[in-house]
């Protein structure tokens, strides 16, 4: 079955569209493509994300994302005669537990494209007494898990979650949780520092400039989310514009700010897997943004010694497509019945077919 996965995250960069051929236990992606927001359509999403918001703003926005997730779907190079399904993550504008809300009208997507579409993946989760939160960690299992070797997959969009995979573990094995703030800081300092002329930190070149102030970054890692054990997940509702003025109350230079939240990253990343993981992972198998800031890599090599830190495409996934991926993957399963949460993960009471299907 071929199946198009769509996924929009909390950096709010753009829309990934991947296009995943699915037999049984075995997959194949035969194409891919990131279509950026605009710069408007992005300011619209940011102002009904985590505020207080009137209820015609977000219907409005749930209709026009239905529109541009088909155009996105349709322009992704693979004809849409060949796709027979489409998996839609939605964006995300709040998410609290046992309360969640992606927007993106499925059944816009539906018209315009003339497939199924399956979306609103988190609140049968929640309803069975989940967190709706972390899905990815069903497919890592998937595609990561091994025999002997001990992996951690990390994915660094606006936030960063990690897949804890101990070797031939069972399902019910995997320990996977959000470890705060993947991207979400840096990019929201970068196009402060650049006035809007730049999302995000390429290659690392601001932090690189400025110097992580360990008193400010120690301040930030007494906050108890960093103790709390999982299932646990966090958004924009952490680490929006409240924290991001808070860090700027500092008055600390923007490029020694951008350092800290780099380092504050790596170091939240590396305290979920040495305080949950049951052992130090042979392997880091990193995707998202984050993969190609090598400012970031470099403190997860010096927190993480003795493990060998790659990309997902190491291992044939491409970083930037693995949660478009993956979706494609979990609308395969609603598709055909079958569950798709780990309740380790999310919490939840038991398993449950996530979604809901738009023909």
């Amino acid at each position: 079955m071929i199946v198009a996965g769509i996924m929009s995250g909390t950096s709010l960069d753009g829309i990934d569209v991947a296009v995943v051929d699915i037999n049984k236990s075995k997959w194949k992606t035969i194409g891919w493509k990131t279509t950026p927001y605009p710069a408007a359509l992005r300011r619209e999403i940011l102002a009904v994300s985590n505020c207080n918001t009137h209820t015609a703003a977000i219907s409005r926005l749930n209709f026009k994302l239905g529109e541009i997730y088909a155009r996105a779907v349709l322009n992704c190079g693979v004809p849409i005669d060949s796709i027979e399904l489409i998996g839609c993550h939605g964006q995300t504008i709040f998410h609290e537990i046992g309360n969640t809300m992606q927007i993106g009208e499925a059944a816009i997507l539906a018209e315009r494209t003339g497939k199924p579409v399956v979306n609103d993946f988190r609140p049968r989760d929640i309803a069975a007494g989940g967190k709706g939160a972390p899905l990815v960690p069903f497919v890592d299992y998937f595609l990561f898990q091994h025999k002997t070797r001990h992996r951690v997959a990390l994915n660094i969009g606006g936030i960063a979650n990690i897949t804890i995979l101990p070797p031939a573990a069972k399902p019910h094995e995997i320990l996977a949780f959000d470890t705060g703030p993947g991207n979400m800081l840096i990019d929201a300092l970068v196009e402060q520092a650049t006035h809007g002329k730049q999302r995000y930190d390429r290659a690392g070149l601001i932090a690189a400039k400025g110097t992580a102030r360990r008193p400010v970054l120690d301040i930030l890692l007494k906050a108890a989310y960093y103790r709390a054990a999982p299932p646990k997940s966090a958004g924009r509702e952490q680490y929006g514009v409240e924290f991001i003025e808070r860090l700027l109350k500092t008055g600390l230079p923007i490029e020694d700010l951008i350092a800290t939240a780099t380092a504050l990253t790596a170091s939240t990343i590396a305290l979920g897997i040495q305080r949950f993981a049951p052992a130090p992972p042979d392997d880091l198998i990193v995707s998202g943004g984050g993969v190609h800031n090598p400012v970031l890599l470099a403190h997860l090599a010096a927190l993480l010694p003795g493990t060998n830190i790659g990309p997902s495409s190491a291992f044939g996934i491409d970083p930037d497509a693995k949660e478009a991926i993956a979706f494609a993957i979990l609308a395969y399963q609603t598709w055909h019945r079958r569950t798709s949460n780990l309740p380790s993960a999310t919490g939840a009471s038991h398993d449950v077919v996530l979604g809901k299907i738009t023909f």
